[in-house]
């Protein structure tokens, strides 16, 4: 005879009357309630005049040693004294649901599979089907955020993203970083407009968004439109538009970027081949913090700076805006530099930094807003890259609400499940 072992079901109020070996291997384990009453369906009352038995049921539950687990049971009925017409009820147990063919502990284990990886690949795992699969999905996690279970959203951040790469359907994520950096995704939304942006801020409960703090946004006129109609309108209302630095950065190095294209072009054309191969490659340099330079980039970017007095200025103005940013400043001493540096720019002659001064005009206190806390969209644009992971495994999804389901399990299933 084989060595036996004894494990524990971990499962509450029912005594194992059976155990067998089904033709497939997998183990098939009779139980049976040892609760003695239930809920009569129509009365709520406590009922315990027994019935019978229901038709029986068979539930997957965890696998052991490899080989799958089914729980058989006949669930009890139970007759109501106090309800005319005598009905009878089905006793249901908590560790099941009855509109389910598995345990509720084998559902959160498919739950945890799912984390980081697809609907496919679990049900291939798991020999389930895939609609079962979607299915536990959706009984356990919710296509729209649960409002109880936040206390506060001290910062909120609004990006887009586009479902289909080249198409532009972009639908906005709304998303929270709250006092203990957890980040937690709020909605998302089917698109970016200001209406439909500013519908959903209104459906956050009034006792959390008098939470709001800060808002983090790219230089999108519709978000930043929504959230000053929806938290301005309110007494005593303090929430700050913070415009990422990130995004100003990218238009300020842009346009050094377009001068670069420019003056390399005249470059090639005015100087002899020799001369113009002893400065080719300065994209990557040019673009690089100049702190972080190795030598030979830094030895290449004097080479250029020496044709292109231009490029130079560009560059040195670049560098003193990062500087800027870098620093800890107040918003007044903030926007006192940064109108200064303006100031330095019109002097220069240079044209290229024209598109980016007009935007610090549109943007300036919501751009230096970023210096009283220096929040910024890191925390969002993180999670655009998880959303862009997500799409690529899953090949695409263009469902909004599943996009929700599956960016929710990817955050906070370890934690829910695991």
């Amino acid at each position: 005879m084989g060595s036996l072992i004894t494990l524990p079901l971990d499962i509450p109020n029912i005594k194992v009357l059976k155990t067998e070996t089904s033709a497939t291997g997998d183990y098939v384990i009779t139980v049976e309630s040892t609760l003695n009453s239930t809920r009569c369906q129509h009365c709520g009352r406590e009922i315990a005049k027994f019935h019978g038995y229901d038709k029986e049921i068979c539930l997957r539950h965890l696998s052991i040693l490899g080989r799958c687990v089914y729980l058989r049971l006949r669930p009890k009925r139970y007759q109501c004294p106090y309800c005319a017409n005598r009905p009878t009820t089905t006793q249901v147990l908590d560790w099941y649901d009855p509109k389910s063919s598995h345990t509720k502990a084998y559902e959160e284990h498919v739950l945890l599979q799912l984390v980081n990886s697809t609907l496919q690949d679990v049900s291939r795992k798991e020999e389930l089907g895939y609609n079962a699969v979607e299915g536990i999905l959706d009984r356990w996690i919710r296509p729209s955020v649960d409002w109880s279970q936040l206390d506060a959203l001290p910062v909120l951040g609004v990006d887009e993203i586009a479902l289909k790469k080249g198409h532009r359907d972009f639908v906005a994520i709304v998303t929270a970083r709250l006092a203990d950096k957890r980040v937690v995704v709020l909605a998302v939304l089917v698109d970016r407009q200001k209406e439909t942006v500013k519908a959903f801020l209104n459906s956050i409960p009034l006792s959390l968004r008098q939470t709001v703090k800060t808002v983090c946004v790219d230089m999108w006129e519709g978000y930043v439109n929504a959230v000053y109609e929806v938290f301005r309108k309110e007494a005593g209302c303090q929430v700050e538009v913070v415009v990422d630095r990130f995004h100003v950065a990218e238009k300020y190095h842009a346009c050094t970027d377009h001068l670069r294209k420019q003056e390399m072009k005249r470059l090639k054309r005015d100087l002899s081949e020799e001369a113009y191969q002893q400065i080719q490659g300065a994209m990557w340099p040019l673009r690089k913090h100049s702190p972080d330079l190795p030598p030979d980039e830094a030895a290449l970017l004097k080479r250029v700076f020496v044709h292109s007095p231009a490029l130079r200025k560009a560059h040195t103005l670049r560098e003193d805006l990062t500087a800027i940013f870098e620093e800890h400043l107040s918003k007044e001493d903030a926007t006192r530099k940064i109108k200064a540096w303006c100031a330095h720019v019109r002097a220069s002659g240079l044209k290229c930094f024209d598109p980016f001064l007009t935007t610090l005009d549109n943007w300036l206190d919501e751009i230096t807003n970023y210096f009283h806390q220096r929040y910024n969209s890191g925390f969002v644009e993180g999670l655009n890259n998880k959303i862009k992971v997500l799409k690529r495994r899953c090949y695409g999804i263009l469902n909004v609400s599943h996009l929700f389901q599956r960016l929710y399990l990817d955050l906070e299933g370890y934690r829910l499940f695991a």
